[in-house]
C-alpha cells in the first residue's frame, strides 16, 4: 500500500492571506497590475531593515575568498535559482574565479527548468551537497523564503559542523533557524499578493539581497573603481566597447588613446587604466597590481598616485 505524501502547514507570515488583495480576480487588469506595484514597493524598505545583517554577511565572504575559500548558495525552487542566476553573472561582470560563487539548487540543474517533486523536503541531500563540497572557512547562504526549508536547513547544519560560516536569508523575521546561523537575514516582506506565491514580494527581497551582498563584497575585493567595474570580461562587441567607455570615464582621455593603452596592455582593463592614471609602462603597472592584490586604487597608491 502507498503512504500518502506528508503534508506540513507553514506558519511563515509569507503564508498568510493579503487584505490588500481579496478578491484580485474580480479586479479590471489595470487593478491588479496596481495592487501587485503597491506591495512591490514595500519591498525595498524591508530589505533597508536588514541591511546590518547583510553587512555582516559580506564581510563573512571577503575574508572567506581573501583566505582562498568560497562562497556558497544553497536554495530551492524560486530561491534557488535566484541563487544560480547571481553566481553566474558574476565572472562576466568581476572576472571572479569561476569557483567563487558556488550555487547548489534542491534537485539538481534539472530544477532550474522545472520543479523536482518534494527536493526541497530533502534535508539529507542538503546535507550531503553540503558535506560533498564544502570546506572549513568557506561561507554557505541558504535561501528560504519561509525560513525552513529541508533541504537548505540540511545544508546549512552540514556546513557549520564542517567549520563553514553559515548565514540563511529568509523572509520570516521569526524563523526558528534563526538561532542555528552566524548571520541571520530575515527581510519581512509580508503576505504576498497571491496567497503563498513566494516568488513575488520573497523572491524579489533575495533578489535584492544577493545584488547587494555580492556587489558589495566585489567592491570590498577590489573588483570596482569608483563605480566602474573594471574587473570586467569583454566577451562581446557591448563589453569590448564598455571598456573603452570606463577607460574614457576613468581618465578623461581621448577613445583613441584609451583604446591603444588597452591594446598595448593586452585587453587586460585594470592594466590599461594603470598605464593611463599612473603614467606607468605595461610590465610596472602589472608588477603594482600584482603587489596591491589586483585593487587599483592600492596600485595606484604604490605608483605614487
Amino acid at each position: 500500500m502507498t503512504e500518502p505524501p506528508s503534508v506540513v502547514r507553514v506558519g511563515s507570515p509569507t503564508e498568510e492571506r493579503n487584505p490588500n488583495s481579496v478578491d484580485l480576480d474580480l479586479m479590471p487588469t489595470r487593478e491588479v497590475l496596481r495592487v501587485i506595484n503597491d506591495e512591490d514597493q514595500t519591498v525595498p524598505a524591508a530589505v533597508a531593515e536588514v541591511l546590518d545583517a547583510v553587512a555582516a554577511a559580506v564581510e563573512l565572504a571577503v575574508s572567506a575568498l581573501s583566505e582562498g575559500n568560497r562562497v556558497h548558495y544553497f536554495g530551492a525552487g524560486t530561491s534557488g535559482r535566484l541563487a544560480v542566476l547571481d553566481a553566474a553573472e558574476l565572472p562576466p561582470t568581476y572576472n571572479t574565479p569561476e569557483d567563487w560563487f558556488c550555487p547548489h539548487l534542491a534537485g539538481g540543474p534539472d530544477a532550474m527548468w522545472r520543479a523536482v517533486e518534494d527536493a526541497e523536503d530533502d534535508e539529507a541531500a542538503g546535507a550531503e551537497e553540503a558535506a560533498s563540497c564544502v570546506r572549513a572557512g568557506d561561507v554557505v547562504i541558504g535561501l528560504a523564503a519561509s525560513g525552513r526549508t529541508p533541504y537548505v536547513l540540511g545544508a546549512l547544519r552540514s556546513a557549520r559542523r564542517i567549520g563553514a560560516h553559515t548565514v540563511l536569508v529568509a523572509a520570516d523575521p521569526g524563523a526558528a533557524a534563526a538561532s542555528e546561523v552566524d548571520v541571520f537575514i530575515g527581510v519581512d516582506t509580508g503576505a504576498e499578493v497571491v496567497t503563498g506565491s513566494t516568488r513575488m514580494k520573497a523572491a524579489t527581497a533575495q533578489k535584492l539581497v544577493l545584488n547587494a551582498f555580492s556587489t558589495a563584497v566585489m567592491v570590498r575585493q577590489g573588483r570596482v573603481y569608483s563605480n566602474l567595474m573594471v574587473g570586467l570580461v569583454a566577451t562581446n562587441a557591448k563589453l569590448r566597447g564598455r571598456m573603452i567607455s570606463i577607460l574614457m570615464e576613468a581618465t578623461g582621455l581621448a577613445e583613441q588613446v584609451c583604446r591603444a593603452a588597452l591594446a598595448e596592455a593586452g585587453g587586460d582593463l585594470k592594466t590599461a587604466l594603470v598605464c593611463l592614471i599612473a603614467g606607468a609602462g605595461v610590465a610596472e603597472a602589472r608588477t603594482a597590481l600584482d603587489t596591491a592584490g589586483g585593487q587599483v586604487r592600492a596600485a595606484l597608491a604604490l605608483l605614487g598616485q
